[in-house]
């Protein structure tokens, strides 16, 4: 047994002080970068590297051994983790007086994330559940009928994806939806996502594995294939394929993964010494057409590519998005620097939206905390765990554990989160949902809004969202579970 589960509540108290230390030990050796952050934001970014230290080391034992006693074993208390450490001190008989005791309680800590989602996402009827977030297409632009009734049904921030489509179509929707706002006296923010760096299939020859049709190439398992640059001299007879950013062979080592369409074809590095190539070897196919088409995403899990987050296309649509949007999605975020690089850029604009930082590369994983620290400059900003790409990045085997790490952070950094990427997307494509589905759009309602993808069943995604999402918020107040009457047991006792 481990020697935690047997301390006395003597011993139990001295422990609990030493997290105290540690907390406040780390805030002061991050003070001057605390002095530079919003002052909004300063009580949220204590409390988030409080939460980090305490999470560093396996509090798990002690936990076990709190939980026996009848005391809070730290669960659910990202929000307010020092002042959770002292109330439990304040229950093994610890006095603490009232100036030692940490200004982020739990109502402070609930009240700052409630007020920071209504500045980021506006007003909702139905306090209760999450806000909710629909990716618009084209077909969306001229339709005020068809915007009139998402709003009526719960939409509150409408989503334009500027990889898509032009200014003029951007425009269109933006105006289709203030008339249909004006027309129900409902409100709605508009979100506009930066294309960002988006790497894309490039096919330069498809050598004798070609299809009837010009740019596709069959695929099969174990089949060779050439990664070049565009000025690459090549076989003709070899099937070769590339992308859309240059220099991206020369960073290629044997081993690494390269993933084409969202992870359905997977490939690795077998040879990397050609001169501007590199060899393919491919890995596995998951599709029923098992080919190869051009404009494909592609990712590099395994290689540092350091391509700008900002690129020169999202500067080039930055004056629209700042003069027309509420919030503006910054997508493969992978640094602090990256944060710090669109902020100085909008700076320059006389209207800021909203910065939401979208999560989905390993590199922003493995640095959330700086980015989120960096974003805490402004007076309020979002997180958006985009799982998409995320899941091709990390692995689809670790999204789960990835994602909860994630919502634990933006918690205790006090962030309104946005859980997105094909929620209820079989229902929204096919009509119907999948068993998953239903049970991952029950868990999207520890955040604060949820993102629906475009598709061709897009009111009928809203109802059963909306549905979903009440009952899970009937059980839960972010992480932490409540208990309320239970059908099962009031219809035992009543049978």
């Amino acid at each position: 047994m481990d020697k935690l589960n047997t301390l006395s509540p003597s011993a139990l108290v001295t422990e609990l002080e030493r997290f105290l230390r540690v907390m406040d030990e780390a805030v002061e050796q991050q003070v001057h970068a605390i002095e530079n952050i919003h002052p909004d934001q300063q009580i949220s970014a204590r409390n988030l590297l409080q939460y980090l230290k305490l999470r560093s080391e396996d509090i798990r034992p002690l936990q076990d051994r709190l939980h026996l006693l009848g005391l809070s074993s730290l669960n659910s208390s990202e929000s307010h983790i020092r002042a959770q450490v002292e109330a439990i001190l304040q229950m093994l008989g610890k006095e603490i007086q009232n100036e030692e005791l940490s200004p982020c309680n739990y109502h402070v800590a609930r009240n700052l994330l409630y007020n920071r989602s209504i500045q980021l996402f506006g007003t909702k009827d139905v306090e209760a559940i999450p806000y909710i977030m629909i990716t618009f297409d084209a077909r969306f632009a001229d339709d005020v009928k068809l915007v009139t009734k998402l709003l009526e049904r719960g939409m509150n921030i409408a989503r334009i994806n500027c990889a898509h489509d032009n200014r003029e179509t951007w425009m269109k929707m933006i105006n289709t939806t203030r008339t249909a706002c004006r027309k129900t006296g409902l409100a709605c923010k508009i979100y506009m996502d930066l294309a960002g760096p988006k790497i894309r299939t490039v096919i330069r020859n498809t050598g004798k594995a070609v299809t009837k049709k010009k740019k596709r190439i069959k695929l099969y398992e174990g089949q060779k294939i050439l990664f070049a640059e565009p000025e690459a001299f090549f076989d003709p007879a070899m099937a070769v394929i590339g992308c859309d950013e240059t220099g991206v062979t020369q960073r290629l080592k044997p081993g690494d993964r390269v993933l084409y369409d969202d992870g359905v074809v997977e490939m690795q590095v077998v040879d990397n010494t050609l001169p501007r190539s590199a060899l393919l070897q491919v890995v596995r196919i998951s599709a029923k057409k098992r080919r190869l088409r051009e404009k494909k995403g592609i990712n590099f899990p395994d290689t540092m590519l350091d391509l700008p987050a900002l690129t020169e296309y999202d500067r080039s649509v930055l004056p629209f998005v700042c003069a027309n949007a509420d919030l503006i999605g910054y997508s493969f975020v992978r640094k602090a620097a990256d944060v710090q690089e669109l902020q100085q850029v909008i700076s320059a604009f006389n209207k800021r939206p909203c910065i939401i930082v979208k999560i989905e590369t390993s590199e922003a994983v493995e640095r959330f905390p700086s980015i989120l620290l960096q974003a805490m400059t402004e007076e309020v900003y979002g997180v958006m765990i985009a799982r998409g790409d995320l899941a091709v990045e990390i692995g689809f085997e670790q999204l789960s554990e990835v994602q909860e790490e994630l919502v634990w952070v933006s918690e205790a950094g006090h962030a309104p989160l946005i859980w997105a990427t094909q929620v209820l997307d079989s229902l929204n494509k096919r009509g119907i949902a999948t068993r998953a589905e239903v049970t991952d759009a029950y868990y999207a309602a520890i955040s604060e809004c949820v993102m629906v993808n475009k598709g061709r069943n897009i009111l009928k995604v809203i109802d059963s969202l909306r549905d979903i999402l009440k009952r899970s918020r009937g059980h839960r107040i972010k992480k932490r579970y409540t208990c309320g009457v239970m059908d099962i047991a009031t219809r035992y006792f009543g049978d």
